[in-house]
């Protein structure tokens, strides 16, 4: 447990996900839930201890009498649902824990969690509270009862639906609380559903909810995540791992939008006790890019095509209203703001509602949009009239700016720089814009785009690149590091195994390595306190040294980024490898989803078989 500021708190590791593509929540290795947004991914969190285990909120369902503790935990099958044991001298049971799906015959509007406790040997006794605290623990819940088994808990425009077959009674005026018994085979249950106060009473009075109802929905939940799964088709060396990040991506996508956010939290430290907090509850163009990617390799055609279209319809389709990143329903006016009534995870403060990097320029989302509509297109999908003029647009925008300094891949707090990075993916989108005009024969200024797609490369191989030691640098006329580079060859800017190549990413490995991990850039970015190693860059790495035919030093950058994962397979944005802890938001979607480019690449080049390191993540 960590105790600075606002109270004591679980390391990262120890929270495990569930959602329903339209909410989530994280639930706590010893069984409570301290951070839930519903009903959708970015709204105000009804659960928040996460950030501050006094005011917070929570639901939470222990174990109680001599020994009594929560003693592992998986998720069931191929699935979100939750199982973690509870023991104690007298016996032990499974508490379940899932967002249910929808209706199979129609999509319920409103989520709904459930939580089982289900018996396995002797008697356990088990204690519940429910302590609501709506838009991020600023406003008490006003709880009301309805019926014996059935309470409201609403406060501004946030509304929870409670049901349980333990005998719930007030604790308080904004908590509930039971003590309940449960024998081998039998349940107990409990459920929260969202709602808007407006509706509360109509839903209250048409809601029927009994344990049967409820088993059932779990079981049709089992089955729908089942079903999805089974359309994976495995790939590399950890098809299990795979599978899981997968199924992580598929609950951090917005259901009713494709959209896919970078995290489901805000404000987890990427520096204990620091400032570098950031709200990651948005879709950022180049996680879905990535996302597209590696989802239709996998055989997710459907989920990619949604994100696809989700950034063309929030940009409207023209290059000027191309934002870095949107809100999960394609919102343009993110902001950002600060919870001053919040201690902050482990006294990390501030803690920031809203993104303000959004208004930054960061030219690489030209090149990851017009390469993902290239890879796309080889996937036998070309684009038509309205999609040609905005990729169009993309590839003028990367032409008429390629020269300024922006914050590239990394959202680079100080002085704009011109990053290397930036410039190549300006490169690749005139490259890929060239390669569709001629694959699609669609009109295009080709000879024009040609001449600006050579002085690219020309400044980029000339003022990026320092002869002396033979690599790419960071920024041009700079001599630092950045684990961005790894990411040249995908857009084929240079080949894998090209000589600079080689030398950029052992120079990468040896001067930003951290026990075998990689931290991001080695330069001063102006902020305060040295973050951790960046769970992604470990895997790109990977696949990096996979394409070389590197293969035992991939298959080793691969099994050491594994070990960051928790033992649910989860991977947090960064990792500190000397105290052994997750930092950052959680679970991060660019760490899945590199995990996933990493495994592929892996699984192309041959390597099979079961990761070698077991998880390390458990701080």
């Amino acid at each position: 447990m960590t105790s600075q500021g606002g109270g004591s708190h679980p390391p990262i590791a120890d929270y495990g996900l569930i959602g329903d593509s339209r909410g989530a929540a994280l639930v706590s290795r010893d069984g409570s839930i301290d951070w839930c947004c519903v009903p959708r991914l970015d709204s105000g969190a009804c659960f928040a201890r996460l950030l501050d285990a006094e005011r917070g909120g929570h639901c939470s369902i222990e174990a109680r009498g001599e020994g009594a503790r929560a003693e592992g935990r998986d998720y069931l099958s191929d699935s979100l649902v939750l199982r973690t044991l509870l023991r104690s001298a007298g016996g032990e049971a499974n508490l379940l824990d899932c967002f249910t799906t929808p209706e199979i015959d129609g999509e319920r509007e409103r989520p709904e969690i459930v939580r089982i406790v289900e018996g396995q040997r002797g008697t356990i006794e088990v204690a519940v509270r429910i302590e609501p605290r709506f838009d991020y623990g600023a406003v008490d819940a006003w709880i009301r009862r309805h019926a014996k088994d059935t309470f409201s808990a609403i406060g501004g425009d946030d509304g929870l639906i409670i049901w349980s077959d333990l005998d719930l009674d007030f604790d308080g005026r904004h908590a509930l609380a039971a003590d309940g018994t449960v024998h081998a085979g039998e349940r107990l249950r409990l459920v929260l559903i969202s709602c808007d106060p407006a509706r509360l009473d109509d839903v209250v009075d048409s809601l029927h909810v009994d344990g049967k109802a409820v088993d059932h929905r779990v079981d049709q939940t089992m089955g729908a995540w089942r079903r999805w799964a089974s359309q994976l088709r495995p790939r590399g060396p950890d098809p299990t791992g795979a599978l899981r990040s997968a199924i992580v991506l598929c609950a951090l996508t917005y259901k009713q939008t494709g959209a896919i956010v970078a995290a489901p939290t805000t404000s987890l430290p990427e520096v204990p006790g620091g400032e570098r907090n950031w709200d990651y509850r948005f879709s950022w163009i180049r996680d879905s890019a990535l996302a597209v990617r590696s989802l239709a390799e996998l055989g997710y055609e459907e989920e990619a095509a949604d994100l696809r279209r989700f950034v063309e319809r929030s940009a409207a389709g023209n290059a000027k209203d191309l934002q870095v990143m949107f809100g999960i329903a394609g919102e343009h006016r993110i902001g950002e703001g600060r919870l001053e009534h919040l201690g902050g995870y482990g006294g990390a403060r501030p803690v920031r509602v809203g993104n303000q990097a959004k208004d930054q320029l960061q030219l690489d989302a030209l090149g990851q949009l017009v390469d993902q509509s290239w890879r796309w297109y080889e996937r036998g999908h070309e684009p038509d009239d309205d999609y040609w003029r905005f990729l169009v647009d993309l590839v003028e925008s990367a032409i008429e700016h390629w020269r300024e300094p922006d914050a590239g891949i990394w959202e680079w707090p100080a002085d704009p720089k011109h990053f290397v990075h930036s410039k190549a993916m300006c490169w690749a989108a005139v490259d890929r814009g060239l390669r569709l005009a001629e694959a699609c024969m669609r009109k295009a200024p080709e000879r024009r785009w040609q001449r600006a797609r050579d002085e690219i490369r020309e400044a980029v191989e000339t003022e990026g690149y320092d002869e002396q030691r033979g690599i790419f640098v960071q920024a041009f006329g700079e001599g630092g590091l950045d684990a961005a580079l790894l990411r040249l060859p995908t857009v084929d800017f240079v080949a894998y195994d090209d000589e600079r190549m080689i030398r950029t990413a052992d120079a990468i490995r040896d001067g930003l390595g951290w026990k075998g991990l990689i931290r991001r850039y080695d330069a001063d970015d102006g902020l305060p306190g040295r973050e951790g190693a960046f769970v992604a860059c470990g895997f790109w790495l990977a696949e990096v040294l996979a394409h070389q035919g590197r293969l035992v030093e991939a298959r080793t950058a691969y099994d050491r980024a594994m070990t960051t994962a928790n033992d649910l397979g989860l991977f947090s944005e960064e990792f500190d490898p000397e105290a052994k802890l997750m930092l950052g938001n959680f679970p991060q979607a660019l760490s899945h989803l590199s995990h996933l480019e990493a495994a592929i690449a892996l699984a192309d080049s041959g390597v099979e078989g079961s990761a070698a390191a077991g998880p390390e993540g458990k701080g």
